[in-house]
């Protein structure tokens, strides 16, 4: 079995650094970039870090909107 990617998703200065931890960083400023982010997502993406906004802008069950798709977590404020 081999071990999906991890992405972070949001505000270029909170996700920016996690790309020095080998996550696809994608880069969101605002809610229609979360939204778009979310659907741009690698097929091979197992885990998203989101930023608090970007968990806003996408609501409680991502997933729901497109079927199953990553674990989320989401970055303390």
């Amino acid at each position: 079995m081999t071990m999906g990617r991890v992405a972070a998703l949001g505000e270029r200065s909170r996700v920016i650094g996690l790309a020095l931890a080998g996550a696809v960083v994608l880069v969101a400023d605002d809610a229609e970039a979360v939204r778009r982010g979310w659907h741009a997502l690698p097929d091979d993406v197992d885990l998203v870090i989101l930023t608090p906004a970007a968990a806003e802008a996408l609501g409680p069950d991502p997933a729901a909107s497109g079927g199953s798709g990553p674990l989320t977590a989401v970055m303390p404020s």
